[in-house]
């Protein structure tokens, strides 16, 4: 198993004092939110990349992936009928792909709720359509970069717009870009999907829609922090033979971020031993 932690769980924390604690809590990796290196991502270029990349490797660990994609600067959409605030989100997201596979990543986790849910007087299924046509645009950008885009599906209570797994994949099959999938996380799911999120993970892990998975309690904080059962969710990723990253994202940091991130590759770590 890969395990990789998602770096604001460590702010405010600099970056190199975030790989040295990752790398003593035995994760193999940090999935970089853009907001948390610089309030203008849309600086983020190939020499960036190539400084968080050497401050990664420099302690033993890989930069897995992208996520939070859109959190700065305020104000983006993907739904917007704005024509030129469309236009500047997608141009960040393009930079973004590049920044990833600069960084030596190969996925980006597209959740970023306010940034596809609908306007005033925007219906869900405008929001949705448009969504999907962003998603479409940026295919291309991300075959050419060698990297996997990741739909993913987020609580209702975030956005009403792709909500379940089989929703993600619907949207991938419609796009038909091998650049383009979706992931699972397990908080996520635990609301939305009516089955059992390990029956769910199985059926699209065999299908080849799942390109990236982030485990969390359903409560939001680590895994092994509340009372939802990582077992079968990592005993079917084994029996799949997963061979992406697994990302730790908790919301929620108890006691705080670097006692949730050390209990949760514990809790991790430990199940995964014991699986046959």
């Amino acid at each position: 198993m890969k395990l990789a932690l998602c770096n604001e769980v460590l702010q405010p924390l600099p970056l190199a004092a975030q790989c040295e604690a990752a790398e003593r809590m035995g994760y193999d990796a940090l999935e970089i939110a853009p907001f948390t290196l610089t309030d203008e991502p849309e600086a983020l270029d190939s020499a960036a990349a190539h400084r968080v990349r050497a401050t990664a490797h420099s302690h033993g660990l890989a930069v897995s992936s992208l996520h939070w994609l859109l959190v700065k600067p305020a104000g983006l959409s993907l739904v917007s009928d704005d024509k030129a605030l469309h236009r500047r989100t997608l141009d960040l997201l393009r930079r973004l792909i590049d920044f990833t596979a600069a960084c030596g990543a190969r996925v980006l986790v597209h959740g970023s709720p306010r940034q596809r849910s609908p306007g005033p007087g925007q219906s869900v299924a405008d929001a949705a359509a448009r969504f999907e046509a962003a998603m479409a645009e940026l295919a291309p950008h991300a075959a050419d970069a060698g990297v996997v885009y990741c739909i993913e599906p987020l609580g209702r209570f975030e956005t009403p717009v792709v909500n379940t797994v089989a929703e993600a994949a619907a949207m991938v099959d419609r796009i038909g870009s091998p650049a383009i999938r979706t992931m699972l996380d397990v908080s996520a799911a635990s609301h939305n999907e009516t089955e059992p999120v390990h029956e769910v993970l199985r059926r699209f892990l065999a299908s080849g829609h799942i390109a990236h998975m982030q485990v969390n309690d359903r409560n939001r904080r680590g895994p092994g922090q509340g009372e939802t059962d990582q077992r079968p969710v990592l005993q079917a990723l084994k029996d799949g033979r997963y061979a992406g990253w697994v990302a730790v994202e908790p919301f929620e940091y108890v006691p705080d971020g670097l006692g949730c991130a050390q209990a949760s590759a514990q809790h991790v770590r430990e199940i995964w031993r014991t699986l046959s």
